[in-house]
């Protein structure tokens, strides 16, 4: 699909690892050359032309990454530098201070390691308590299980809406009015789900959600962070400094912005940001849901093409997304990586940044495929038949 969008696709290489990061389309590239080459300027710094058109686009950008996801102003975009720092706005800007000692933060063992850690921190920092709703027997998230977790401590469901080993699709508006119902707080990682399937923050009543921009065809380093304008509100910057004040005094007085400013101190990735708007149109003009449907229309063609070959084991076989993990019988995943490597197949191998995931699929280290768009059954073919071929992968890579 679009193929010839994407000057990656013209190096001589098969990649399968777009849970990680995926290329970048001409529009996406131009949008940024265009910044440096045509009107380089910082945003919200000056009265010139040159600036305000910086501003312009700056903008106009929170504008179209709201209807994106359906938010119902543009203030409740806040751009960061990706999922990561995201969630650590949301733990250490808002809940630091909306927690007490004793309330329950309930996550999963399936959770990428940015929605664990600073959790675990908040934890030793402040008392909280951080647990784990149980996985039924494929590894997913249910309704009732989420049910039987949540008690009168509960404050705060925080889960991947999308998760990036096992690729489960959570039924997120129904744990929402669930922690709702609860005078709760549902926190979304949208890392692995807002390139891939539509999003609607309204419609699921979602509270925060955070995702990235380079897992959705924009550059590295840019991300957004959704919250309901009350809790931006009450949010305290974790960042301070030029483009968030109004004003300081010698004798100490201080004023900061209003929403959306007052959370992005400093210059920000502007190049990032008009590359993110780039990146959001290109995939609306295709639509998510043909994006979707050709990433899972791949999944299956691949699950029958590994079934095929005695020794593969798959681990997420009744995923909803496009991320199926495997291993070869008895061979690590990163000497499966190398082996896949020589003949130009990008793959991840390993534990993904979710070094808990093992209590639940009962192995360390796994390989990952992972779709986009821009990748065919043609490619499928060619790993297979390299697959296959695997009993001779010391030779390979020794």
């Amino acid at each position: 699909m679009n193929r010839e969008d994407f000057p990656m696709l013209n190096e001589d290489y098969i990649y399968f690892d777009n849970g990680a990061t995926t290329f970048k389309p001409n529009q996406v590239i131009q949008s940024v050359v265009d910044y440096y080459t045509k009107y380089t300027a910082n945003s919200h710094r000056g009265d010139y032309d040159l600036s305000q058109k910086v501003d312009y686009l700056y903008e106009s950008t929170r504008d179209v990454v709201k209807n994106f996801i359906k938010a119902n102003n543009s203030k409740e975009i806040i751009f960061t530098s990706g999922t990561t720092m995201s969630l650590n706005m949301i733990v250490f800007g808002f809940m630091k201070y909306f927690l007490k000692p004793g309330d329950e933060v309930l996550i999963t063992k399936a959770e990428h390691a940015s929605n664990v850690l600073p959790w675990l921190e908040l934890e030793k920092e402040i008392g909280i308590v951080v647990k784990y709703i149980p996985l039924d027997d494929n590894h997913k998230v249910t309704v009732e299980n989420v049910k039987n977790s949540i008690t009168k401590n509960t404050k705060v469901i925080s889960l991947a809406y999308v998760t990036n080993v096992i690729g489960d699709v959570r039924p997120i508006k129904e744990i929402a009015s669930l922690i709702h119902a609860n005078n709760g707080l549902i926190v979304v990682d949208g890392a692995q789900s807002v390139p891939h399937i539509k999003t609607d923050v309204t419609y699921d009543d979602i509270d925060f959600l955070a995702f990235s921009g380079h897992k959705m065809l924009a550059p590295t380093g840019i991300g957004v962070l959704y919250a309901k304008e009350k809790y931006l509100e009450l949010m305290k910057p974790i960042s301070y400094g030029g483009g968030m004040n109004s004003r300081f005094e010698s004798n100490k007085e201080v004023e900061y912005k209003e929403l959306p400013l007052r959370l992005e101190a400093g210059t920000q990735n502007i190049a990032g940001v008009l590359g993110l708007q780039a990146a959001i149109k290109y995939i609306e003009e295709i639509g998510i849901d043909k994006i979707h449907e050709h990433e899972i229309e791949l999944k299956n063609y691949l699950l029958t093409k590994l079934k095929e070959i005695d020794n593969i084991e798959i681990y997420n076989q009744e995923s909803d997304s496009g991320i199926i993990v495997f291993n070869i019988k008895n061979i690590f995943s990163e000497d499966t990586s190398r082996y896949l490597n020589h003949y130009h197949i990008c793959v991840r191998a390993g534990n993904h940044c979710t070094k808990m995931v093992k209590d639940e699929i009962g192995i360390k280290n796994t390989c990952r495929i992972s779709f986009y768009l821009y990748n065919t059954k043609e490619e499928i073919d060619k790993l297979i038949e390299v697959l296959k071929d695997n009993k001779k992968i010391y030779e390979v890579i020794l």
